[in-house]
């Protein structure tokens, strides 16, 4: 602690990222990055734009994304102007919280969830409670029909991979109509249904997608969100009163091309859920316990190993997991599904164990 900072800086508890270690020959399944790597037409693009444009400024708008996003979703009525995008889903949902969830009254979301949004409670000074999971780990909608300043959750949710069908998130949206409801689908593509094609019936509704797994960018730094006109101007409000040009060209430009390589995407997710449902099937014969994923990791569990030792030795053989030191998932590991060699070798390692 420093003298020079800020009480706010001084309370804050900061979002701890998955860990990025330099090993040889390492096994990385802690961080769900896809395995698959980005479509070759989007690094063709990135590759197209190594030029002297570089020296200008890239579109503030982003007109071009919005527009490829907006196709890429033309079956459910999407306009570019129902569009935000952002570095990452990480700002976009900062964004968010700052345009759309800071009221008088508490925000929502699941205990066991994606652990910035306590983060950004803290730095934006948003008071929150959180809602307990069910026994299996699933979010009631029930439990969503309480005063508040807004609710979010990842879907499916992180780090549990559950998915919540889109009969049960009409229901919160129902049920909270001065509410922003945000869904927050980093994973949806692993085999989930998209809230987007709701946006049009529900006012309320925010989505928010990343480039991050399912494309393969999350070294690229992509995000966006999907909604009402009126909540996308609120974003943009905030984005221009914080960075005016939060997309550079590189991004901008594989980004569209990700979107228009349709065929690549399909097959790349495809083939995560594969290898999803392959590594649950030989985790369960290992005696695990797995959660139900639509997600590119599971979450699994052993009935007669703590979490921390079991990826403790899975790291000495090099092969790196993510364990959470939580109430009520300490024992549970989230394993990243990754090509069909690293999940080779990550049942060969617990096997051994």
């Amino acid at each position: 602690m420093s003298k020079y900072w800020s009480d706010l800086v001084s309370e804050l508890k900061p979002y701890v990222p998955g860990e990025q270690p330099k090993m040889p020959n390492l096994v990385k399944l802690n961080t769900n990055e896809n395995p698959f790597g980005p479509s070759p037409k989007a690094i063709a693009a990135i590759k197209a734009e190594l030029n002297d444009g570089l020296r200008l400024y890239p579109d503030p708008e982003g007109v071009a994304l919005k527009e490829a996003i907006a196709e890429y979703h033309v079956d459910f009525g999407i306009s570019p102007n129902q569009v935000f995008v952002g570095n990452g889903s990480d700002e976009v949902l900062a964004h968010i919280f700052q345009g759309l969830l800071k009221h008088d009254k508490p925000i929502l979301f699941p205990d066991i969830s994606y652990s910035f949004y306590p983060v950004y409670c803290g730095l934006f000074q948003i008071e929150s409670a959180v809602i307990p999971l069910t026994d299996s780990f699933e979010i009631d909608p029930n439990d969503y029909k309480r005063d508040n300043g807004g609710i979010i959750f990842p879907n499916p949710n992180a780090p549990t991979g559950r998915y919540l069908g889109l009969g049960h998130i009409e229901d919160i949206l129902q049920s909270n109509p001065d509410s922003v409801v945000v869904i927050d689908e980093a994973y949806v593509d692993f085999g989930g249904d998209t809230a987007i094609r709701l946006v049009n019936d529900y006012p309320n509704l925010l989505v928010s997608q990343t480039l991050s797994k399912a494309r393969s960018l999350a070294g690229l730094r992509v995000g966006f969100a999907v909604g009402n006109p009126e909540l996308i101007e609120a974003l943009n409000r905030v984005k221009d009163s914080f960075n005016s040009y939060p997309l550079d060209r590189l991004a901008l430009a594989g980004a569209v091309a990700a979107f228009e390589d349709k065929q690549w995407f399909e097959d790349s997710c495809n083939g995560v859920i594969r290898e999803r449902e392959r590594v649950t099937k030989e985790l369960e014969a290992l005696g695990f316990e797995v959660l139900p994923s639509k997600a590119n990791f599971v979450f699994t569990r052993h009935p007669d190993h703590e979490g921390a030792d079991v990826a403790a030795k899975l790291r000495e053989q090099g092969i790196i997991v993510r364990h959470f030191n939580k109430p009520r998932i300490s024992d549970f590991l989230r394993i990243t599904i990754g090509t069909s060699d690293q999940n080779n070798a990550l049942i060969k390692g617990l096997a051994a164990l």
